[in-house]
């Protein structure tokens, strides 16, 4: 199967980018509004790759729609304020990059963040002339793990989805990349918590590091439609 790939997919947040300290810091600011304690870094790294919504159930429990849906408004304002202040990419994407594009690999983002928040990012970290295509949540009618971003990605950067892995942080990332018909990795090095049960979702491999992909894209070791961490069917 060495060679057969063509293209590569990204998540964004804890796969391609280490967001959690601006999301950590946005948060807590918010708490801070409401006359709530900090929460520790550890504790909301675990629940970025969740998105907004577990973000406030972390910060504020349960709360009726209405003000839920406000709180994350204005915790994704605050963020937006600070959209860049410490992301930057994992130690070693840079480089893993470089890899891809003089390997002639076509790389791409599929991400539940929503475009006004995703376009100003990868423009931060100056990313946005680099990556082939990009599709945020609000993007599609479907979103993550629906297999349609990963789909539409994969048309843009001009591969078929049995050319194609997608690299991810979350569960809803393997269940995508399933239901699309490609490869799955998860990134170990992103914002996996302990309660995630990582080792049992749909994949072909584990990436301790952002380079460990291309050790892997030389020996793609199982098959994408039995994939388990180590290869292991």
């Amino acid at each position: 199967m060495s060679g057969a790939i063509k293209g590569v997919l990204f998540d964004l947040d804890g796969t391609l980018l280490d967001t959690a300290q601006d999301f950590h810091e946005s948060l807590n600011q918010l708490r801070e509004e409401e006359r709530l304690a900090p929460l520790s870094f550890e504790t909301v790294r675990a629940q970025v790759s969740h998105g907004g919504h577990a973000l406030v159930r972390l910060g504020f429990g349960t709360l009726d729609p209405e003000s839920h849906e406000a709180m994350r408004m204005r915790l994704l304002n605050i963020y937006r304020k600070r959209l860049a202040k410490f992301t930057r990419l994992f130690e070693g994407g840079d480089e893993m990059l470089d890899a891809l594009e003089n390997r002639g690999l076509a790389w791409g983002i599929v991400t539940n963040k929503p475009g006004w928040l995703t376009d100003p990012l990868l423009i931060e970290v100056k990313l946005h002339h680099r990556v082939r295509a990009v599709v945020s949540g609000d993007t599609l009618p479907e979103r993550k793990p629906h297999p349609m971003p990963l789909l539409h990605a994969a048309k843009a950067i001009g591969v078929t989805p049995g050319e194609c892995v997608f690299v991810g942080d979350a569960e809803r990332d393997a269940q995508a990349a399933k239901a699309a018909g490609m490869y799955s990795l998860i990134a170990g090095f992103g914002y996996i918590g302990d309660d995630d049960r990582a080792d049992e979702w749909f994949q072909h491999g584990w990436l301790n590091t952002p380079l460990d992909l291309l050790a892997w894209l030389d020996n793609p070791r199982v098959s994408p439609r039995n994939g388990r961490r180590n290869g292991s069917a």
